[in-house]
C-alpha cells in the first residue's frame, strides 16, 4: 500500500509543478491581450502573431493545468450527494469514476489525436491566418499532455479510493485527502 501511496505522491507532484507553473501563462495572456487593444486602439495598428499568440497561450494552459484543476479538485460535479457523504462513499464513487468514464475518456483523446499531432507536426503546421505564428504542431501536442495529464490524476484518485476502502486512508498523500466527513448539519457538534 505504501507503494501505491508513492505513485500517488509522485504524480500529485508532477500536477502540482505543472499547474503552478502553466497557470502564470495567465497573467502572460492578460498582459498581451492588453498590449493587441492598446495597439489596435490607441495606435492603430494589429499583428496578426499576437493575437495568435494569446489564444494560443489560453489553449497552452488549460490543456496543461486540467490535471492540475483535478488535483484541487476543481473540476464540476454535482455536489447534491458528494459534498455530505462519507469518506467511504465519496471513495467508492470517484473509483467507479475513474474506472468508467475519466480513463476511458482520456484514452479516447489519446488515441484519437495521435494521428492529429503527427500529421500537424509532419508539415510544421503554423497559423492558418496571414501574418500568424508558427509552431501550431506544438500546441496541439498538448492536447496529448491533456490526456495524459489528466489520466494520470485520474490514477491517482483511484489509488485514494482504494487506500480509503482498504483502511489505509492515513497512506494518501496530503494534496488528495478528503476533506473530514461532514457532520449533518443541525447537529450538536454544530454548535461547538
Amino acid at each position: 500500500m505504501r507503494v501505491l501511496a508513492r505513485v500517488a505522491a509522485l504524480i500529485c507532484g508532477l500536477n502540482l509543478v505543472i499547474g503552478k507553473v502553466f497557470s502564470w501563462l495567465a497573467l502572460g495572456i492578460v498582459l498581451v491581450c492588453f498590449t493587441v487593444v492598446v495597439q489596435r486602439y490607441v495606435f492603430s495598428i494589429s499583428y496578426v502573431w499576437m493575437q495568435d499568440l494569446y489564444i494560443w497561450m489560453n489553449g497552452a494552459m488549460f490543456t496543461a493545468v486540467a490535471g492540475f484543476a483535478l488535483l484541487r479538485d476543481d473540476h464540476v460535479r454535482v455536489d447534491i450527494f458528494y459534498r455530505p457523504a462519507r469518506q467511504r462513499t465519496r471513495a467508492m464513487a470517484d473509483l467507479l469514476g475513474v474506472v468508467l468514464f475519466l480513463l476511458p475518456f482520456c484514452w479516447v483523446v489519446f488515441t484519437y489525436s495521435i494521428p492529429f499531432v503527427k500529421r500537424a507536426w509532419g508539415y510544421g503546421e503554423a497559423s492558418a491566418n496571414v501574418g500568424g505564428m508558427p509552431g501550431l504542431y506544438i500546441l496541439k501536442t498538448f492536447i496529448i499532455a491533456f490526456a495524459v495529464l489528466i489520466a494520470l490524476q485520474g490514477i491517482a484518485m483511484a489509488i485514494r479510493s482504494i487506500l480509503v476502502l482498504s483502511g489505509r486512508a492515513d497512506l494518501v498523500p496530503e494534496p488528495i485527502r478528503y476533506s473530514p466527513d461532514k457532520t449533518p448539519v443541525g447537529t450538536p457538534e454544530e454548535a461547538v
